[in-house]
Formats: C-alpha cells, structure tokens, sequence
C-alpha cells in the first residue's frame, strides 16, 4: 500500500515522504490514527506543500535551535507530583510530565516523543533529561521533582 506520511513515524519516515507499507499496517494503524494519508496523483500537490513547509520551518529551527537550547538549560522546571513522607513517588515522572512542566515553566511546547529520560524516576529531587530541539541539537534538561 503506497501512503504520504502526515506526521513523523520512527522508524518510517518525516511528513511528505511517500512510503510503501503492508496493507494491514496502513490500514488498520497510520490511516485511522492520521499519521498517513491514501496516496493519490492530487496527493503529490500536498507532498509537496507539506515539504515546502516543512523546509521553512527547518531552516528557522537551525537558525534558533541554539537559542530554544540554551533557553531550556537555563530554565528551573519543576515538576509537581504526589509523593509519600519518605519521597517516594506514587507512580513516575514520565516524558510527557517534563514536557508540560518545560511549557508550564513558560519555555516552549516539546513534543514528549522528544524527551528522553535516562531512567525510570520514582523519588523526589533533581533529575536530568535530554530534549532533541532539532536533529543534531540536544538540549541537557535538569529539574526538580517535588512533592505536591
């Protein structure tokens, strides 16, 4: 099945790439989520829109990824979370809670799927992340979980 990406897939491709997958992955898991759309001789019009815009916005990011790095190391995150007497957490600090708390904080919105947590974080105190603001630029996150 030939599908245009929508949205990023890791492991398949970025917006306005034309992929060719099996036809029970396109149907039943990129189409219904909108992560593809059917491709079509009028699709290619939209492959292109969406590669022209997507050129626009790369070229923007490299000119500010640094800035958005050194904007996010030099920011105090914390992240509010239920905790125990002894800090321990009730649950854990996922990449989607650094992500609200980094645009809570008044910093940008980041994607989650960009966040990666180099383990699993379950007690109160300060913690570090990495954010990949653009491909190649990675930012080093550090934040405080407190309890709430």
């Amino acid at each position: 099945m030939k599908l245009i990406l929508t949205q990023e897939v890791n492991g398949l491709g970025i917006p306005g790439d034309i992929v060719e997958v099996k036809d029970g992955y396109g149907r039943n898991f990129l189409l219904p989520r909108g992560f593809a759309i059917a491709w079509t001789r009028g699709g290619e019009k939209q492959v292109t829109s969406i590669k022209r815009a997507q050129k626009v916005r790369e070229v923007r990011d490299r000119d500010h990824a640094n800035e958005i790095k050194q904007a996010l190391e030099s920011m105090t995150i914390v992240v509010p979370v239920k905790a125990g007497e002894t800090g321990k957490l009730f649950g854990s600090v996922t990449a989607a809670d650094v992500a609200f708390a980094v645009q809570t904080s008044g910093g940008i919105a980041i994607d989650k799927r960009k966040v990666t947590l180099s383990k699993a974080i379950k007690t109160v105190g300060k913690h570090n992340a990495t954010v990949e603001v653009h491909p190649g630029v990675t930012a080093k996150v550090s934040f405080e979980v407190s309890a709430s």
